[in-house]
């Protein structure tokens, strides 16, 4: 289990926060490169779904972020969706992608 820097245990931190207020499957959150912080849960509504990480980079986005430092997903079920990674990829190359458990233990840190 890597160890995280302590802005990056915050994003777990605020993505386990978003996945238990509104008890979704998954939970995450986005640091923007001037350093502000977005967090969303997992939203399935009838007319469109977004995986936690795709809701949050969209908050960021419509809030004049110009770029992501930094991700994280806290999943019951342990793996990034591919959809996941790309709407960080499409912003940020490079951004570190931290995925964890529920408990907020780190499982893997994608760096690319």
């Amino acid at each position: 289990m890597p160890d995280l820097e302590a802005e990056d245990q915050k994003l777990v931190t605020l993505a386990r926060s978003s996945r238990a207020r509104i008890q979704a499957p998954e939970g995450a959150a986005v640091r923007d490169t001037d350093g502000r912080t977005y967090a969303a849960g997992t939203v399935d509504q009838p007319s469109f779904k977004l995986t936690a990480l795709q809701a949050a980079v969209a908050a960021a986005l419509s809030s004049g972020a110009e770029g992501i430092e930094a991700a994280a997903v806290v999943s019951e079920e342990g793996l990034l969706k591919g959809a996941s990674v790309q709407a960080v990829r499409d912003i940020a190359k490079y951004a570190p992608i931290i995925l964890a458990a529920p408990d907020g233990s780190v499982l893997e840190v994608l760096e690319r």
